[in-house]
């Protein structure tokens, strides 16, 4: 999954704001939704708000970390 940086001020982790498009399935209205996931990111400094990043589903790493960034 690809997403956006929305927060990097954890020291390991980063929050990854992932966008789609969905259809109503009465109305066939397509609305967006968003999703936000927390990524193990080492060295979280390094990752700006809005940078495109690529997160892929890892062995959970604490509570809420379950994602870890690809690039």
């Amino acid at each position: 999954m690809t997403g956006l940086v929305t927060s990097n001020k954890m020291t390991n982790a980063v929050v990854v704001t992932v966008y789609s498009t969905k259809m109503d399935l009465k109305y066939k209205k397509r609305f967006k939704v968003r999703k936000k996931y927390v990524a193990y990111a080492p060295h979280s400094s390094v990752f700006t708000l809005g940078d495109k990043v690529e997160i892929k589903a890892v062995a959970p790493i604490s509570k809420t970390i379950r994602w870890e960034i690809v690039n």
